[in-house]
């Protein structure tokens, strides 16, 4: 099993409690709500079941007292040898600290990015591949076997479009009213030969780029061969000249159209349909899509199709993300990709650096528009906060090397100070805050807790020498467990852990 030390010692105290920092230190180290929450199932007033909580942890050897407060909450005082342990189940642990937990196992795929191949990765789209490749990286973390996929619509007007615009400045002549217009128009347009694969290039290099790794690459056009033996297993009717899906019957806020009758050809659902299909046929257990909010209809759609393919539709998951908005000097750019205005993924990295824009790309709910001030992103000091957390993992990788090959160990030969304390009590809590960032599909409290982490070992670096002091051999120890935690919550948002700054 992997190794929570809070998780253990609230296994310790009875089932369905869980343990929390309070915010005020004399509320203890930890405290639980438990005796309120389970009071009304055992038929016991809270205070009574408080009461029962605290003899049952003070009489723990790691629990210094126990204290009842409020209505019910149980206050605890650890001991400092819960807090060595503590530090040496993170030794022991290494880079698997806080992962390994998921049970059962699941084969998921994450499906992200997904743009059209009809100019290279705009910043809109990379970060939903720098929100979807971190959940993917959390999900792994866990213990799933995670494989990411991009989805190409390799056909379609927007591929017309796309291809009218560079055939017409071939020509020289400016692009269609529709069409596509920009720089980089202009450089596919001086190759030769159809646009599409050498965009498709582009594309796959630029996310590669941006560590975000995909495992394989779909084409609508190969999909949708799957519809015809599909249809049977459809609930489907004719109406004004379309073959349409009763999706409404599962879930579904209107019918989808399916098959247009005049020519046969398919309309976009088909694919839909044949894409779900081929997901689950491929033996995965979960299908998460990650798509941007304009595409909010697809939640609904999505799980009706799987439900009409006999699938269990909690199988699919729509992960949406919102807009990105850029400001710089105070004022925000405009993007569109068609108009030639857009900022690219390319730009974006030159411009503030590979770490800042997954860091900047990650740090805020999907479900908030991202502002970003390029400026500050683009600013190599402590006041940006990726560097600050790097900064705090360079500063002990150089403690370390200073150390050479001193003595590393958790062992106390003193009393725990304060902020060594609060070091500790942070780190012990990774195993929880990486949990809860898979189990909600939400990345953006990783950065948040790495800044926290990078607040505590600064103040314990500020406040106690680590070499060539009485506790040498355990300072040493706590900063490589810092660092250990720093590195793992840097590499689950795709930001690298420097040893040097």
């Amino acid at each position: 099993m992997p190794t929570d030390p809070v998780s253990e010692l609230a296994g310790r105290l009875g089932a369905g409690v869980t343990l929390e920092r309070p915010s005020e230190a004399e509320h203890g180290d930890y405290a639980t709500s438990a005796a309120l929450r389970l009071a009304g199932a055992r038929r016991q007033a809270p205070r009574e079941l408080a009461a029962e909580l605290a003899d049952t942890a003070a009489a723990l050897p790691e629990v210094e007292r126990a204290e009842i407060a409020g209505p019910g909450f149980v206050n605890l005082f650890l001991s400092d040898a819960w807090f060595a342990d503590a530090l040496a189940a993170i030794l022991a642990a290494g880079e698997s600290f806080g992962g390994g937990w998921a049970q059962p196992r699941q084969r998921i795929q994450v499906e992200m990015v997904s743009a059209n191949p009809t100019g290279p990765v705009t910043v809109a789209s990379a970060r939903n591949g720098a929100f979807g490749d971190s959940v993917a990286r959390l999900l792994e973390f866990a213990g799933h076997g995670v494989e990411r996929e991009y989805y190409y619509n390799d056909a379609g007007v927007q591929m017309d479009r796309f291809r009218a615009s560079v055939e017409a400045v071939r020509r020289g002549e400016e692009p269609p009213e529709d069409g596509y217009r920009g720089e980089y128009i202009a450089e596919i347009a001086r190759e030769e030969g159809d646009p599409v694969p050498a965009m498709r290039t582009r594309i796959e290099a630029s996310l590669e780029r941006f560590r975000v790794h995909f495992d394989s690459w779909a084409n609508q056009s190969e999909i949708e061969k799957r519809v015809p033996e599909l249809l049977p297993r459809l609930d489907t009717y004719e109406a004004e000249g379309t073959l349409w899906a009763r999706t409404t019957a599962f879930g579904d806020d209107k019918d989808r159209p399916l098959i247009r009758s005049s020519d046969h050809s398919f309309l976009y659902f088909a694919a839909d349909v044949a894409y779900v299909h081929d997901k689950f046929e491929r033996g995965f257990d979960t299908a998460i899509y990650v798509l941007g909010a304009d595409h909010h209809g697809y939640v609904a759609r999505l799980k009706a199709a799987a439900t009409m393919l006999g699938y269990d539709p909690a199988r699919v998951e729509v992960l949406l993300y919102q807009l990105v908005h850029l400001t710089s000097g105070g004022r925000q750019r405009k993007m569109s990709k068609r108009r030639g205005d857009v900022v690219f993924l390319d730009d974006f990295i030159e411009e503030i650096g590979l770490d800042a824009a997954r860091w900047y790309l990650v740090n805020r709910g999907p479900d908030q528009t991202m502002e970003i001030d390029v400026d500050l992103a683009a600013e190599r000091s402590q006041k940006n906060p990726v560097y600050y957390v790097q900064y705090a993992h360079a500063r002990i990788a150089g403690i370390l090397r200073n150390a050479g090959d001193a003595e590393v160990s958790p062992k106390l030969r003193g009393a725990l100070a304060p902020e060594e304390r609060e070091l500790l009590k942070r780190l012990a809590e990774f195993p929880a805050i990486a949990a809860e960032a898979a189990e909600k599909r939400g990345p953006q409290g990783i950065p948040t807790y790495a800044i926290r982490v990078a607040d505590d070992f600064h103040r314990f670096y500020h406040e106690h020498r680590v070499l060539e002091s009485d506790q040498q051999a355990f300072r040493l120890a706590l900063c490589r467990a810092a660092q250990i935690v720093i590195a793992r919550a840097l590499g689950l948002v795709g930001v690298s852990a420097p040893e040097r700054m």
